[in-house]
């Protein structure tokens, strides 16, 4: 009786492996008649953006004006009524620097909203970091972006704040094309800049409008606001996100308009340092 159970046994483990061996054969056919691949490829990457044709502003220091001085004229108070921040809301603050708007939405989103501070620089990142541990702002998180991409999280933010940072962006259409997917449907983008030229640390409204417009943004409202250096403008995503080769890129064409210089002789990779906001 044991040599029988164990001669049937064997049996049914040759007809199992019979069976997987069958089975593995008929998805490797597959396979090779032009079925779905047993391996798939990851995603390639987007690309190409077009080139932004403008002076890219260096940065040269993590703060744009000393916040006592930013707080006595309301900056960030009337920047955060305008764009209607209330509590529970989730905001991102990119360049966040030092953490001047970063601190202050902490507060006005209160214990159910969140905010997400974002810069470039590790070292301002983790400075902020500190900063934001020491004031237990348990609704804070930061995090390390990219030049190109800010590295938000999809469908995540009420507002995005990019406060005098815009003109600092070296690849403005991949940036905006990148973040688009972070809003929520009914999200908008607050942008706060000087209106001069991005050469000299602003982002002139004509030119903010047409490079937002290009990667299928929509203008809000744009208003002076000379507290904060310039306009206060917010924009909100419409239809599809376009195809990166089909994005255009705003002013001359290349062939009109030599390579883009950056502004100055500063060192990239810091905020400009302004002691005063301009009027």
């Amino acid at each position: 009786m044991i040599r029988g159970a164990a001669a049937s046994g064997a049996r049914r483990g040759r007809a199992i492996a019979r069976s997987i061996t069958a089975a593995a054969l008929l998805l490797l056919g597959a396979a090779c008649e032009g079925g779905e691949p047993l391996l798939k490829d990851e995603p390639q990457e987007p690309g190409p953006f077009p080139e932004a044709y403008r002076p890219v502003a260096n940065i040269v220091s993590s703060r744009w004006s000393n916040e006592e001085a930013r707080d006595r004229l309301n900056e960030a108070g009337t920047v955060m009524a305008r764009a209607a921040i209330e509590p529970g809301m989730t905001v991102a603050d990119i360049g966040a620097g030092e953490g001047y708007y970063t601190m202050r939405l902490a507060q006005k989103v209160g214990k159910e909203g969140r905010v997400l501070a974002q810069d470039v620089m590790p070292a301002v990142r983790d400075a902020l970091a500190e900063r934001v541990a020491r004031g237990r702002l348990d609704n804070v998180s930061v995090k390390l972006g990219a030049p190109s991409d800010p590295k938000l999280p999809e469908a995540s933010f009420d507002r995005i704040f990019m406060v005098h940072m815009y003109h600092e962006i070296e690849e403005p259409y991949e940036f905006l094309w990148r973040m688009r997917p972070a809003l929520h449907p009914n999200g908008q983008v607050v942008v706060v800049d000087a209106d001069r030229s991005t050469a000299n640390h602003g982002t002139p409204p004509t030119l903010l409008r047409c490079e937002f417009a290009a990667v299928g943004y929509q203008l809000v409202t744009m208003t002076p606001m000379p507290s904060a250096g310039g306009y206060f403008a917010t924009f909100r995503a419409v239809g599809p996100r376009p195809e990166p080769a089909a994005i255009r890129p705003c002013g001359m064409n290349q062939s009109q308009q030599p390579a883009r210089p950056k502004a100055d002789n500063g060192i990239a990779g810091q905020h400009e340092m302004v002691d005063q906001p301009y009027p």
